[in-house]
């Protein structure tokens, strides 16, 4: 995926909400801390420059950079993103078309990415693409990480308030924050980054648990038919937390699921080769 063409070497950026990933023409790659440019764009700048800096200092050289950030839903953000930036820049853009070009190369298919956020994308048979989701955690991101702490939580305190009954998940989760007030506390200050961490808790076999993931992959399958997306179509599960839902997927899906053909990263260098070639 993505062999070098006639464009030079080009440098390519997957930022995530959790970690970012960086790599110099496919030869040189580093990771660095969450570069979402929504949530927290000083951090997200001050990490991207530092890591820029760093990758091309180890390649001793300097590239032309395509960047796919969480976060970056404008272009009023691309723009001020670019302008920060140590090298010269072929586009910034939001991480899904890197996520959806690197899940499924240039196939037709459909990509449900979750990961501390989340998005639904599905490729036509010729090559057009439609996303949707991805908004943030405020207003979307369901099935993503994030979603899945924050709906364990919101449960939890549905045990409080006796309207459903304890578990093994929402007595832990009761214990790690003290009880109700905790979880308040939490849910109030926490950063997209730290909710998504409790997701890996919510995936065990306990009834909440399974509740959550169910309702998680419901909307993966509803999203999917309003996309088109019909199986045996492939369907790529992409991020940390996605494979959780396959078996929540009913049969048709769980048929069409395939191994990502790469890495988000993967779909960024395959996106800065086209455009470095085009120049």
């Amino acid at each position: 995926m993505g062999q070098r063409r006639d464009g030079g070497p080009v440098i390519a950026v997957d930022g995530g909400g959790t970690r970012c990933r960086l790599s110099f023409d496919g030869r040189i790659e580093m990771e660095i801390g969450p570069t979402n440019v929504a949530t927290d764009r000083a951090g997200a700048l001050r990490r991207l420059v530092a890591g820029l800096g760093e990758l091309t200092a180890r390649a001793g050289a300097v590239a032309p950079a395509y960047l796919g950030l969480a976060g970056c839903i404008s272009a009023r953000i691309a723009e001020e993103v670019a302008a920060a930036l140590p090298v010269p820049v072929l586009a910034v853009e939001d991480d899904r078309p890197a996520a959806v070009r690197g899940a499924l190369g240039t196939a037709a298919g459909a990509v449900a990415h979750c990961g501390t956020g989340s998005f639904i994308g599905i490729c036509g048979a010729e090559g057009a693409v439609r996303l949707v989701g991805g908004w943030g955690s405020v207003l979307g991101d369901e099935a993503s990480a994030h979603w899945i702490a924050r709906e364990a939580l919101t449960r939890t305190l549905e045990v409080v308030d006796g309207l459903r009954p304890q578990d093994g998940l929402t007595q832990a989760l009761l214990d790690r924050f003290g009880g109700a007030e905790g979880i308040v506390a939490f849910a109030r200050t926490a950063p997209p980054e730290a909710m998504a961490a409790l997701a890996p808790e919510v995936t065990g076999a306990t009834a909440t648990g399974a509740e959550v993931l169910r309702a998680g992959a419901d909307h993966i399958a509803r999203t999917l038919a309003r996309l088109g997306h019909r199986p045996p179509e492939a369907l790529c599960l992409t991020g940390g937390i996605a494979a959780a839902f396959a078996p929540y997927l009913g049969p048709d899906l769980a048929a069409a699921l395939r191994p990502p053909a790469g890495r988000p990263l993967d779909g960024a260098l395959a996106i800065a080769r086209e455009m470095a070639a085009r120049r």
